[in-house]
């Protein structure tokens, strides 16, 4: 398997490199040289296959012989090993429940499968990996999960301070051993930000072996594409089939696209925001205008500037005609928001995320206009993750699974720093 980088189609890599690079040198993102279509009769039959099964066929299309298929077989085994279940509000409007996994998010199936892949590449290096990764919320915590004790692999989380919840807060700052948190005085987008200024300074790369975990690594968007094919499984309709995804930094829409050219039959996307419109703005106007991010009760999707809409024209090759037609944008804020969580609560007694909320509500307006779709809405998140809202909005007390639970009476520790990149860079080569 070959990459090559949006910014330059000639710049082209192996597998190995992008993943335990993470950003090409131009500051652009890995894409795969070629995106096959799977078989129609695998496609067919995905009934006849375990989420695990579905798993190996799409890496193994997507990857091809770079690995051989038992090391393979034995990453899928590692790191898909919690389900992924689909719940029906009605006959048109369904949840798919990504929260399974030990962070109890989305992002454990990314998280656990680019650890397990940077463990594979990473065999016989002498000097340590350092992982670098930025979060608004739950990607730190699934890949503090992903890579804890992983050897020979330190990770180093930078999040906004003040700006995640006090149980995601916990998830990235209590583990230990090779997990650091770094807290920003900013937001989100500055902790990316300095990210992709770490991977592009050569002194600092001359110096340590960097690479990232958030999704602009493209070992982010390989497993992310695996549920796709999972909830269409699931589905009793598989007509007219519409994925409604609450979107931050859109990695989560993208492995959607690398499924519908694997040959999926998706009907069409819907891209859920929450005041952090950037993208539903470009799908109405065609102009594309990323800015400061605001915060949100949503606060996993507080992204200004999305990385991966970069692979989004990529795909499409920014021709703002064609993308309109496959994927729909919709934003709401935060009193909408909750609004959402509180009529899916009253109406279905399903207990709603205020993330998967905004898909909700999304998907609502979408099927006004489209009655006749079968919408699946992405819940990337477990509830609990974000109880003081939802307690307050709900005005009921919420389980909270003991995995998180714990969490709470454990000390958290973090590093916290000015949003200057040269204080972080000194820091990083201080302790690495």
């Amino acid at each position: 398997m070959n990459l090559y980088s949006t910014k330059n189609k000639k710049h082209v890599v192996s597998l190995k490199e992008a993943v335990l690079k993470g950003l090409p040198p131009d500051n652009g993102l890995y894409m795969p040289e070629r995106i096959s279509q799977l078989p129609k009769e695998f496609i067919d039959n995905l009934s006849d296959y375990t989420f695990a099964e579905i798993a190996f066929e799409v890496s193994k299309n997507l990857i091809g012989e770079y690995i051989p298929e038992a090391d393979l077989k034995t990453i899928i085994d590692k790191s898909i090993n919690f389900p992924a279940p689909v719940v029906s509000l009605n006959d048109s409007m369904h949840i798919l429940e990504l929260f399974h996994g030990p962070s109890l998010a989305f992002k454990d199936f990314g998280a656990r499968f680019m650890a397990q892949l940077m463990s594979y590449f990473n065999k016989g290096e002498q000097k340590e990996l350092v992982i670098l990764v930025a979060t608004s919320g739950d990607t730190g915590g699934a890949v503090a999960a992903g890579f804890y004790k992983t050897p020979g692999v330190k990770v180093v989380i930078l999040y906004p301070s003040g700006k995640v919840s006090m149980l995601q807060e916990k998830q990235l700052t209590t583990l230990g051993e090779n997990i650091e948190a770094v807290e920003i005085n900013g937001t989100f987008d500055d902790c990316q930000a300095i990210v992709k200024q770490s991977f592009l300074d050569k002194e600092l790369n001359s110096s340590i072996r960097l690479s990232s975990a958030n999704s602009i690594n493209i070992a982010r968007l390989i497993p992310q594409s695996f549920y796709y094919f999972e909830a269409y499984k699931q589905l009793k309709n598989k007509k007219d089939v519409v994925f409604c995804i609450p979107s931050g930094n859109f990695g989560n829409l993208t492995a959607g696209l690398f499924a519908k050219k694997m040959g999926l039959p998706i009907h069409h996307f819907i891209a859920a925001t929450n005041a952090n419109d950037v993208v539903p703005e470009y799908l109405f106007s065609g102009e594309y205008q990323p800015r400061p991010s605001v915060r949100t009760i949503s606060n996993a999707m507080d992204v200004g500037s999305p990385s991966n809409f970069a692979r989004m024209m990529d795909l499409y090759g920014s021709t703002w005609n064609i993308i309109k037609k496959d994927i729909s944008g919709y934003f709401f804020y935060d009193e909408e928001t909750r609004q959402g969580v509180k009529e899916v609560y009253d109406k279905f007694n399903y207990t709603i995320d205020p993330h998967g909320a905004v898909g909700y509500l999304a998907l609502k307006e979408y099927q006004k206009e489209n009655p006749n779709t079968n919408g699946v809405i992405l819940e990337t998140a477990h509830p609990s993750k974000f109880i003081d809202d939802m307690e307050d909005i709900l005005k009921t007390d919420i389980h909270i699974p003991e995995r998180l639970a714990v969490l709470k009476s454990k000390k958290k520790n973090s590093v916290l720093m000015k949003n200057n990149y040269i204080l972080f860079k000194e820091w990083l080569l201080g302790n690495y």
